[in-house]
């Protein structure tokens, strides 16, 4: 009978098990990781994840800033555009790492004149490569939150006009996709409910590799696949709807994270490429701290942002302290601890097999020798 491997392959093979099992996500044993950090009146609405540089970056909506966040809550201001209009915000960021690039919402609010564009700054000089206006028909349209694909191409939610802006690599920008799905069916009671806190249409939007875009809409809490290509979009079919969606993240393993500010943060998945999709766990978030934004960091860690928008909204412009917190799920960490328990038991049995095999090898050979 042959021999297996000698014992100390054996825990070698536990342990790479394991680590695939585990993969880069969360560790049961460590703690969430949560970054409280200071920056006067900074009230950031959106943040990004710079996988080159290790730090997140966060927009402004009182000031005409960029700042980095390191993972131990050291603050640097990255961008400071003062040639921006006076009372312009920062609202969605997104990192484009094939392009080295950073693209930047920027929106200015009422009473202000109106405002909708782009920006886009080199990440290692944080030049400003270009500031592309985003073409509009109607003073409240309202530029929101923004993704960009595998090209460089940026698109563009508009959160009152419901359609979807497109700014290519070089900064030429068009109205990309306007569906009748997108106008439909809305929730009025919502909207009129949080009119204080802006338009509520076409919020989060995220790209998934793929070729297409996911987008949600606060208001009706639908989610919409949009062809990355041609804009057609379609309604995903979920069993629940979203309502307060603000932003949406997707992880490398198609897994759907969709925050609330008001409410919570929801996990999806889908089977058929996001024809339909499933609400298979949630968490309830501070609501009292305002979460607006979720992304995916380092080792497919899903953070939220807590950055008291609604404070900033009001006028309130004295607070100096935000949060970033790591979000885990309790479904995902069962799972994850059933995995565990299955491995180590297959991988005992397997040691125990191997002993029975080598006493059996060993009273052979005995005879043999007797």
């Amino acid at each position: 009978m042959p021999i297996s491997s000698p014992p100390f392959l054996v825990i070698i093979v536990i342990f790479f098990i394991l680590g695939l099992v585990l993969g880069p996500g969360p560790i049961l044993a460590r703690n969430a990781h949560v970054i409280n950090f200071r920056s006067p009146s900074l009230y950031p609405e959106s943040f990004a994840w710079d996988p080159h540089a290790q730090h997140f970056l966060l927009g402004s909506l009182t000031q005409r800033i960029i700042v980095a966040v390191s993972d131990a809550g050291v603050v640097e201001t990255f961008i400071s555009d003062t040639d921006l209009p006076d009372g312009a915000s920062f609202l969605g960021l997104a990192v484009d790492p094939r392009h080295n690039r950073l693209l930047a919402v920027v929106h200015s609010r009422p009473p202000l004149p109106p405002f909708n564009a782009l920006a886009a700054y080199d990440l290692r000089s944080r030049h400003r490569l270009f500031l592309c206006s985003l073409p509009s028909d109607d003073a409240n349209d309202s530029a929101n939150d923004e993704a960009v694909d595998h090209r460089g191409d940026s698109f563009v939610t508009n959160s009152a006009g419901n359609f979807i802006w497109k700014v290519t690599a070089n900064g030429s920008a068009s109205i990309f996709s306007r569906s009748t799905l997108y106008t439909t069916a809305t929730n009025d009671h919502l909207v009129e409910k949080n009119s204080h806190h802006g338009p509520q249409g076409l919020d989060g939007i995220a790209y998934v590799s793929k070729g297409y875009l996911l987008v949600v809409q606060s208001s009706t809490g639908r989610v919409f696949k949009v062809d990355a290509v041609d804009g057609t979009a379609r309604k995903v079919l979920l069993n629940e709807d979203l309502i307060g969606a603000e932003d949406i993240a997707v992880r490398k393993d198609g897994v759907v994270v969709v925050v609330s500010p008001k409410r919570k943060m929801w996990l999806l998945k889908s089977m058929d490429n996001w024809a339909e999709g499933v609400v298979y766990d949630t968490v309830e978030l501070e609501a009292r701290q305002f979460p607006t934004s979720v992304v995916v960091g380092e080792k497919e860690r899903v953070y939220v942002l807590y950055g008291h928008l609604d404070e900033g909204r009001m006028g309130d412009s004295g607070r100096e302290s935000f949060g970033i917190a790591e979000v885990r799920w309790k479904r995902e960490s069962e799972d994850e601890s059933v995995w565990i328990y299955v491995i180590v038991g297959l991988s005992f049995a397997y040691f125990f097999i191997w002993r029975f095999q080598m006493r059996h090898l060993v009273k052979n050979m005995d005879k043999r020798i007797h």
